[in-house]
């Protein structure tokens, strides 16, 4: 039997990719790519993914600019419907296609790049910020030494009349 595998390789710009660019600190720079349809042992449509970029971030604790190398390897078995899920073998992630079989191709690869962003990104030798928090009680007590900061209510608590 022959193997009817395609394979696409290529280079897309990162300002290519709408829903990545809300996690970038700009879209300066490419992806490259490839993409391998076929089919399992079992006859599950397959695709193998790699996808290699350096995607520009900025630092949470430093607020500058820099360059994280993203290495993308996924197997996805393309599904139309979610509930063929559980019949994918271990170690493949679905992926559903769409009405009539459509598929996107780049849209995997820029789903993959989105999950490669780390939640808080930290460029690699950042120095750790270490902010002094001051008390906020301890400053109230510093204003009013022996006071009680509820104090000024119980004073006007005490202050009601009859008739309220």
């Amino acid at each position: 039997m022959v193997s009817s595998r395609r394979v696409f390789t290529g280079r897309v710009p990162l300002s290519a990719f709408a829903r990545l660019a809300g996690l970038l600190a700009d879209a300066e720079g490419e992806c490259r790519y490839e993409i391998e349809f076929g089919r399992d042992p079992s006859g599950q449509a397959t695709v193998d993914l790699v996808a290699e970029a350096e995607l520009p971030l900025a630092c949470q604790r430093t607020l500058e600019r820099f360059l994280l190398p993203v290495s993308v390897r996924q197997r996805l078995g393309l599904l139309a419907d979610e509930s063929e899920e559980g019949a994918l073998p271990p170690g493949m992630e679905p992926a559903l296609v769409g009405p009539e079989g459509a598929l996107h191709p780049l849209d995997l690869v820029e789903d993959e790049l989105i999950l490669a962003v780390p939640a808080f990104p930290v460029k690699p030798g950042s120095t750790e910020v270490e902010a002094v928090w001051n008390d906020p009680a301890a400053a109230v007590e510093d204003e009013h030494p022996g006071t009680h900061p509820f104090a000024a209510l119980a004073a006007l608590k005490g202050r009601k009349t009859l008739g309220d």
